[in-house]
C-alpha cells in the first residue's frame, strides 16, 4: 500500500501540477479569509477564521477532484492497470494506496493555513477559540476524506482523466449542497426534512465546524469514505 502511495507522490509533485494545485487553494482561501468583500475578516471588525471555514468546501470541491482525477484513470487510460494487477499487491491495498496518496495532497494543502490561525490570533485582541478551531479543521479534513473518497471511485469509472474530473465535482457537490436544499421545500416537512438534510455532507460538516465534535458526523464520513472505496474496489476488480 505504502508503494502505491509513493508512486502517486511523486507523479503528483513529479509536475508543477502539484505544487500548483497546493498553491491555488492557498491563494483562493487567504484571498477569501482576508481580501475579497462579504468574507474577509477586514469588513467585519474582528478576527474569526469561520470564514476560511465557510468557503474552503467550495475551494475544495475543485482541488480535490483535480487531485484524484488520474489516480486510478490514467492507469486505465495507459494500460498499465493490467501491469499492476500482476503485482503481489492486493485490489484493497491498491486502492487504499491511492486515496491515501490524494489525502496527504490535501493535508499538505491545508497544514499551511495554520499561518492564517497565527495571523489572527495576532490581530485579536482576545484571541481565538483554540477548540472550535481545531475542531472546524477535524470538520475539514474529514469532509476532505470524503471528496476525496468519491473523487477516487469517479476516477476508476472512466479513462478520460477529465471526465472524471467533472464527475468528481458534481457529486462532491451534490453531496455537499443537495439534500441541504431539498430539505427546504414546501413538500418536506418535520422529521422528514431532517433526514433528508442529514444524508448530506454539508449538515454533518456545520456540525463539527461549530466545535461539536459528535460520534455520529465522524461515523457518516468514515462510512461515506468506506462506501465509494468499496464501490471503488468492486469497479476495478470487474476492470
Amino acid at each position: 500500500m505504502w508503494a502505491i502511495c509513493k508512486k502517486e507522490l511523486r507523479q503528483f509533485f513529479g509536475s508543477l501540477t502539484g505544487y500548483l494545485s497546493i498553491l491555488l487553494f492557498l491563494l483562493l482561501s487567504g484571498l477569501f479569509l482576508f481580501v475579497f468583500p462579504d468574507t474577509g475578516v477586514f469588513d467585519f471588525g474582528y478576527a474569526d477564521m469561520s470564514h476560511f471555514f465557510d468557503t474552503s468546501p467550495w475551494v475544495l470541491l475543485m482541488l480535490i477532484p483535480a487531485v484524484t482525477m488520474r489516480v486510478v484513470s490514467e492507469e486505465l487510460r495507459s494500460g498499465t492497470w493490467e501491469v499492476l494487477r500482476t503485482r503481489p499487491v492486493g485490489l484493497v491495498a491498491v486502492v487504499v494506496g491511492k486515496y491515501a496518496a490524494a489525502m496527504l495532497v490535501v493535508v499538505a494543502s491545508v497544514l499551511p493555513t495554520g499561518l492564517y490561525v497565527y495571523t489572527l490570533s495576532r490581530l485579536s485582541a482576545g484571541g481565538l477559540d483554540g477548540g472550535g478551531i481545531a475542531g472546524s479543521y477535524l470538520g475539514l479534513l474529514l469532509l476532505s476524506s470524503a471528496f476525496a473518497a468519491v473523487g477516487t471511485f469517479c476516477s476508476a469509472l472512466t479513462p478520460n482523466a477529465l471526465a472524471a474530473f467533472l464527475m468528481s465535482a458534481f457529486a462532491c457537490f451534490a453531496l455537499f449542497s443537495a439534500f441541504g436544499s431539498l430539505s427546504v421545500l414546501p413538500v418536506l416537512s418535520g422529521a422528514a426534512a431532517y433526514y433528508v438534510e442529514m444524508v448530506g455532507i454539508e449538515a454533518h460538516y456545520r456540525s463539527i465546524s461549530r466545535g461539536v465534535v459528535d460520534s455520529r458526523d465522524v461515523v457518516y464520513f468514515l462510512s461515506l469514505d468506506l462506501m465509494f472505496l468499496y464501490l471503488t474496489a468492486r469497479k476495478l476488480s470487474r476492470a
